[in-house]
């Protein structure tokens, strides 16, 4: 498929707004970053306000939604804070860390939260201003749905930020749920005439079928509405692209027949957090990948991953619950392997301590026990880009050019101190003067491996190690990161090819 780029792209404005949550603004965005560079554009992507559990750290040390970080390598800059100025994490059904450029702030119940918009509209306006004289173009991406009118006081996530900055929006549906006419329809009657007006357009995303039987469709709505569909988008399948939040819909990912595989299984924890994690397993061609979600006995596996968590106490009573802590003395006992990262390493300790409140009501719980180790959480969080190398002995762990090198960052509030930690499972660097520290730790018997470090997988030297200790002995070396990069292009192609360019650029003011 030949790109077909646009005469130019203005200089200027341009919001993708949802009408639900997931219609596809994220992956939108990132696609029309990637165009405008190709087209030779400064561009930047823009969330005012984000609430996920997926992260990412950024250049200048803070942290921001894992979507807006993929959005940037999409447009050719690093992450830096003013792409998300607001970060929510949900640690309860009620109430949410807050994060103002980077740094988590408090956390606030949904109804206190609201009064503190005004404040965080400051935060929003201000990065964006910044963007705006850095960037030729700026593509913002809403949140959520435009039609959530019990959240219109104060808005910053959709048309409060689009009418604050004078802006122009796009308008796309899903139409993969069913539906996508009344929900482009009605998403228009629950604004405001003015918020109305600032619609340009529609984009049908996810199709897929003979687009002669949608014609009639889109002809109706456009005399109905008048205006314009931009585009029908396909549906796409196989896109390796970083998650904003939500698990993927198939909790399995099987390998490729044939030849060697490992069984792999993740606890998908109530507060899991950062589960982009695990992109590289599932699309590993050795790897049986399964999320095991509430209510589900865990299957039978070769390795069994703790993940990060943004209530660890809470999630680990999940699992206590759910019959995890059973299964995994089993799985030790017969010679599984278990890692732990994050949250998923502080289960795996003696205990874990919350005397400031930082995730819940103050306290202290017992954690699994498996490795020597206590943490305690701490009101400061750890947020830091790092670069190391696995700890693991001989062939598990070292490649002909010396230990398999990783590449990652670290997201956590708590210390964990103890024995174990002199069996580290990294050594990361210091400085720029060969400097390293240690990070994590490992069993004696060599069945666990626990770490702070999240992106373990993401190098392909780390995960060929990783999946060879874990059992895996012929284990294949997969470039996520490559293949990341192929699926932006490809989405760039298809977004050139089934968008009229001319009119999404030609709106832009």
């Amino acid at each position: 498929m030949t790109a077909t780029l646009p005469a130019r792209v203005p200089t200027g404005t341009l919001m993708i707004q949802g009408t639900t949550s997931d219609a596809g603004k994220s992956t939108l965005v990132a696609g029309l970053c990637r165009l405008a560079r190709r087209a030779g554009a400064r561009v930047a992507p823009f969330k005012p306000q984000n609430m996920a559990l997926n992260s990412a750290v950024t250049v200048d040390g803070g942290e921001i939604g894992r979507a807006q970080a993929l959005q940037a390598v999409a447009a050719g800059i690093e992450a830096h804070t003013d792409l998300n100025p607001v970060l929510l994490k949900p640690n309860s059904d009620l109430g949410s860390q807050v994060i103002i450029h980077g740094k988590a702030r408090m956390n606030l119940g949904a109804r206190a939260y609201q009064d503190y918009k005004p404040l965080a509209r400051e935060a929003v306006l201000a990065s964006y201003a910044r963007l705006r004289a850095r960037y030729d173009t700026v593509f913002v991406e809403g949140a959520g749905s435009p039609a959530e009118v019990n959240l219109r006081a104060n808005d910053i996530a959709n048309m409060g930020f689009a009418e604050a900055v004078d802006c122009p929006v796009v308008l796309v549906a899903d139409i993969d749920r069913g539906g996508v006419f009344a929900h482009l329809i009605g998403t228009l009657a629950c604004l405001s005439e003015s918020e109305r007006a600032r619609i340009k357009g529609f984009v049908i995303n996810r199709f897929r079928g003979d687009r002669t039987l949608l014609e009639p469709g889109l002809a109706w709505l456009e005399q109905q509405t008048g205006k314009p569909v931009l585009g029908v988008v396909p549906y796409l399948h196989g896109l390796t692209l970083d998650a904003e939040d939500m698990l993927p819909g198939a909790a399995h990912s099987g390998a490729q027949a044939g030849g060697e595989t490992l069984r792999v299984i993740v606890p998908a924890l109530p507060h899991i957090s950062n589960h982009t994690d695990f992109d590289a397993l599932r699309a590993h061609p050795q790897v049986d990948f399964t999320y095991v979600r509430t209510g589900e006995a865990p299957p039978a596996s070769d390795l069994v991953i703790l993940p990060g968590s943004k209530n660890v106490c809470d999630d680990l009573a999940w699992l206590r619950a759910q019959g995890w802590e059973t299964a995994l003395a089993r799985h030790l006992r017969y010679g599984g392997r278990v890692i732990g990262i994050c949250g998923g390493m502080q289960m795996l300790g003696r205990a874990i301590a919350d005397p400031h409140g930082v995730e819940g009501e103050p306290g202290a719980v017992e954690g699994f026990g498996w490795l020597d180790y206590e943490t305690v959480l701490t009101r400061e969080k750890t947020l830091k880009n790092v670069t190391g190398a696995l700890a693991l002995e001989g062939a598990d762990g070292d490649t002909v050019a010396g230990p398999a090198r990783v590449a990652g960052y670290e997201i956590h509030m708590g210390e964990t101190r103890g024995r174990s930690l002199e069996s580290p499972a990294l050594w990361l660097a210091v400085g720029d003067e060969g400097a390293t520290r240690p990070d994590g730790a490992r069993s004696a018997d060599g069945q666990i491996l626990a770490t702070y470090v999240h992106g373990l997988f993401d190098t392909p030297q780390a995960c060929a190690a990783l999946l060879r200790w874990a059992g895996l002995a012929q284990a294949r070396a997969v470039d996520y990161p490559a293949l990341r990069e192929a699926s932006l292009e490809r989405l760039a192609d298809t977004l050139a090819a089934s968008l009229d360019l001319e009119k999404v650029f030609g709106v832009i003011g």
